[in-house]
């Protein structure tokens, strides 16, 4: 299974961003590629613990939140079209997209030296690292594939 984690899939994503332009575009959902590119970037600022965000489960997570987990890192099924933003939903519609792609092949790069034993997912609650790893990589395999790269 593929795993952020893994020095291979790291590259693979980031070769996978660099083809990305402005003919990129989305093949489900509402987001535009910058929308897409800045969700992808401050969704990791909050898996990897470099932003300001409150870790908590909530309800329907504590209830459903273990058993939807498992079913989603058991094997290499991508993720579902159409899975909602949540909290990471970007509303401005423009900006530095090609900034954007830079930070966020950091943020994968980064994945090499993952260390926050204070993630909670809000829905999913507690996790291991393995899946993180898994969850993080079809996360990204997701929007990649929204647009074709």
């Amino acid at each position: 299974m593929k795993t952020i984690f893994d020095s291979n899939v790291r590259e693979e994503l980031i070769s996978r961003i660099d083809t990305l332009s402005q003919k990129n575009t989305a093949q489900w959902g509402k987001m535009n590629l910058y929308q897409m590119v800045k969700h992808c970037t401050v969704w990791n600022d909050w898996m990897l613990g470099s932003s300001h965000y409150t870790y908590k489960q909530d309800f329907l997570g504590k209830l459903f939140g273990k058993m939807v987990l498992k079913g989603m890192v058991k094997d290499d099924k991508p993720m579902s079209r159409n899975s909602p933003a949540g909290s990471f939903a970007i509303k401005e519609s423009s900006g530095d997209t090609e900034a954007l792609k830079k930070n966020w092949k950091e943020q994968i790069a980064s994945y090499v030296n993952y260390t926050n034993p204070n993630f909670i997912h809000d829905f999913f609650g507690k996790m291991t690292k393995e899946e993180i790893g898994i969850f993080v990589y079809k996360h990204m395999d997701h929007h990649l594939r929204q647009f074709n790269a």
